[in-house]
């Protein structure tokens, strides 16, 4: 059996409608992000990253094996970014404070991440992330660079390929952000955050032995 599966999705098919459809995630999961660990499989077979961890594949491999690395492995945490339509709102705790300091508010932060994202030219990935100091910061980066290849921790991610909505929105980025902020899984970056949050008391401790 190949190292790297396409893994199951969170949620159900139809788990995001009416924000993103089930048709979208039949393509979008079950054949772009298929591809990518299918070709990934492929790849690494024969070589030194054959048996590694995906994570590991992504930082030390470049060109194709890193291309197709990256990619499946930016799919998994994007899906992972994104929770049952309904079941959207807003961070809490200690990340709700972080973006209150950077951005200014909440809705502060919203509007640079989409401008971010909407601005950008061509296919790639818009990530929140914390740097090593704890403090927020918004990437975005084209292709599939991830922040798996820096120091940043990543929190949430937007996937801006087209393919994650031209076929509910077509050439409007737009109006996919608008979706991705009624499905953003703020559970997951809140406890992404106090993972980093986390490292860093260890860090700090280690340090001062």
């Amino acid at each position: 059996m190949p190292l790297h599966q396409l893994p199951q999705l969170p949620y159900p098919l139809n788990a995001l409608e009416p924000y993103i459809s089930k048709e979208t995630l039949e393509y979008h999961h079950g054949k772009h992000h298929r591809t990518y660990v299918d070709k990934l499989n492929e790849l690494v077979a024969g070589t030194q990253y054959e048996n590694l961890p995906i994570e590991d594949v992504v930082k030390w491999s470049k060109d194709a094996i890193f291309n197709n690395a990256a990619q499946t492995w930016n799919h998994t945490f994007y899906w992972n970014s994104l929770a049952a339509a309904g079941s959207g709102g807003k961070p809490t705790g200690d990340l709700a404070r972080a973006i209150d300091r950077k951005f200014g508010s909440f809705a502060a932060f919203k509007k640079q991440f989409s401008a971010a994202a909407t601005d950008f030219f061509g296919s790639g990935w818009v990530w929140l992330v914390a740097e090593t100091d704890g403090s927020l910061a918004i990437h975005a980066v084209p292709n599939a660079q991830t922040p798996l290849t820096t120091d940043a921790k990543p929190l949430l991610t937007c996937d801006i390929w087209e393919h994650a909505y031209y076929i509910d929105h077509r050439n409007s980025r737009p109006d996919y952000l608008k979706a991705f902020w009624a499905l953003a899984n703020w559970k997951f970056a809140v406890s992404n955050y106090a993972n980093r949050i986390a490292e860093r008391a260890y860090e700090m401790s280690m340090s001062a032995v």
